[in-house]
C-alpha cells in the first residue's frame, strides 16, 4: 500500500511550522504530540481497516477523533496546518462506504473552509481553488483506490475458490470413473476366475481359455484406470454393448442385447458417453447382485414433450433390490454424469426380463456354465430395471424443471 505515501506531502507545511521555533516551548510539544497523535489515526484508518472486515463503531470512533484534532489543530497553529483536512478526506473514502463517503467528504472540505475562513482569515476563494478542490478530489480518488483493493482481495479469493471446486470436480470425476471401472472389471475377473477353477480338473482347454480372457480384462484394465487418470476416457455405445454381451454370458445370464445404436439415434459424444457408462453400471450391478438368470437391454428412440431422447433400459428378473434401497456411489455417479448433459436416471423394481427382446436386431447367448443358479430366494417384486435417457437436441436449460419432467415421461 505505498500509494499511502503519496499524501505525506501535505504533512510538510505543519512540520516546517513547528522546526521554525516562533512559538513557546509548550506549545511546540503540544503540537507535536497532536501531530503525532493525528498521524497514528490516521494511518490505523487507512492501514487496518481499508482491505479487512471493519468494526463500524471503531472506524466512526477513529475518523472522529481524526476530525477532531484536525480541526483543534488547524485552529490553534498557523494556516499551513489546514492541510490536515487532505488527511481526513482521505480517510473518509478509504473506509465509509460510498453512501456516507458521498457526503462526509463534501461535509470535511466544507469545514477546511470555514476554519481556514473564520479562523485563520484565508481569503476563500484562493482557499477553495486550491486546498478545497485538493481535498474534495483526493477524497473521492481514494473511494476509487479502496473499491480497487477490495475488488483484488475478492479477486485472489475467488481465483483460491474456483481453483478448489476445480480440484474437487476433478476428484469426483476420478472416484466416479474409478469406480464404474473397477466395478466392472473385477466383477468379470471374478466371474471368469470362478469358471476357470471349475473346468480346470475336468476340461483344461476351456480353462486355459478362460485364463486369456482374464488377461486380456486385466490389460484393458489397467489401459481403462490409466486413461481415466489422465482424464481422457471416453467410452462409447458399441463398445459396452458389446462387453455387456461378453460380461452377460460369461455370468451365465441369457442376454438379449442389441447390435448397434439405431442409426437415427446417434448422440453427442458427451451424452453417448454417459449413456454408456449408464450401461456399464447396470451391467455390473445384474452380474454381481441380482442372481438373474435373463437380461434385456433396449435402446430406442423417443420423441416427449421435451424434444427427442435416446432411451436406454436395463431389466433382468433377479431378486430385485432390498425394501428401502437407496443409491450407492455407482447410481449416484450416474445420475451426475447424466443431469450434466440434461439427461435423466430412473431406477425401479419391477417382474423380470425374461422373454423380452431387444430393440431392433439381438443377439442372445448363454454362459459357458449353463444357467447359473442364484443362490437367493426370488421375492415376489422381483427384477430390476434401469431406464436412462439423454437429449438428441440442443441441451434444455437446467431452470426449466417443465423439461426435465418431460424427459421423465415419454410421449
Amino acid at each position: 500500500m505505498g500509494w499511502i505515501g503519496i499524501w505525506l506531502v501535505f504533512m510538510a507545511a505543519p512540520v516546517r511550522d513547528l522546526l521554525d521555533g516562533g512559538r513557546s516551548g509548550t506549545a511546540t510539544a503540544l503540537g507535536w504530540l497532536g501531530l503525532a497523535a493525528f498521524v497514528g489515526c490516521y494511518l490505523t484508518l487507512v492501514f487496518r481497516y481499508t482491505a479487512r472486515v471493519l468494526h463500524w463503531a471503531r472506524v466512526h470512533a477513529t475518523l472522529g477523533a481524526l476530525v477532531a484534532l484536525a480541526a483543534a489543530l488547524s485552529v490553534a497553529m498557523a494556516p499551513a496546518w489546514l492541510g490536515l483536512w487532505v488527511y481526513v478526506s482521505v480517510s473518509a473514502g478509504a473506509v465509509l462506504p460510498m453512501r456516507q463517503a458521498v457526503w462526509a467528504i463534501p461535509a470535511v472540505t466544507a469545514l477546511m473552509l470555514a476554519i481556514g475562513v473564520g479562523a485563520q482569515g484565508a481569503g476563500l476563494l484562493d482557499l477553495a481553488g486550491g486546498l478545497g478542490v485538493t481535498t474534495f478530489l483526493v477524497g473521492f480518488a481514494m473511494t476509487g483506490v479502496r473499491h480497487l483493493v477490495r475488488t483484488t482481495v475478492q479477486l485472489r479469493q475467488a481465483r483460491a475458490t474456483v481453483a478448489q471446486l476445480a480440484a474437487n470436480e476433478e476428484r469426483l470425476r476420478l472416484a466416479r470413473d474409478l469406480h464404474d471401472l473397477l466395478g466392472h472389471s473385477l466383477s468379470l475377473i471374478t466371474l471368469k476366475s470362478e469358471l476357470a477353477g471349475r473346468m480346470l480338473p475336468g476340461h483344461p482347454d476351456r480353462a486355459a481359455q478362460q485364463v486369456a480372457d482374464i488377461e486380456q480384462v486385466s490389460r484393458q484394465a489397467l489401459v481403462d484406470v490409466r486413461a481415466a487418470v489422465t482424464g481422457y476416457r471416453r467410452l462409447t455405445l458399441p463398445g459396452q454393448l458389446a462387453g455387456a454381451r461378453t460380461a452377460l454370458t460369461a455370468a451365465g445370464i441369457e442376454a438379449a442385447v442389441p447390435l448397434e445404436v439405431p442409426g437415427a439415434a446417434a448422440p453427442d459424444e458427451e451424452r453417448e458417453a454417459a449413456l454408456a457408462w449408464a450401461l456399464r453400471e447396470a451391467v455390473t450391478n445384474v452380474v454381481r447382485h441380482s442372481g438373474a438368470e435373463h437380461c434385456a437391454v433396449t435402446l430406442h428412440r423417443r420423441q416427449t414433450l421435451a424434444g427427442p431422447v435416446l432411451e436406454l433400459a436395463v431389466e433382468d428378473d433377479g431378486v430385485g433390490p432390498a425394501p428401502g434401497f437407496g443409491h450407492g456411489n455407482g447410481l449416484t455417479g450416474l445420475t451426475e454424469r447424466l443431469e450434466a448433459v440434461g439427461g435423466v436416471l430412473e431406477v425401479a423394481s419391477g417382474r423380470g426380463a425374461s422373454g423380452r427382446g431387444a430393440s431392433g436386431r439381438g443377439a442372445s447367448g448363454r454362459g459357458a456354465s449353463g444357467r447359473r443358479a442364484s443362490g437367493r430366494a426370488r421375492t415376489g417384486g422381483g427384477g430390476f430395471r434401469l431406464t436412462a435417457r439423454v437429449p438428441l437436441g440442443p441441451e434444455p436449460a437446467r431452470e426449466q424443471g417443465a423439461a426435465s419432467s418431460a424427459l421423465g415421461s415419454p410421449a
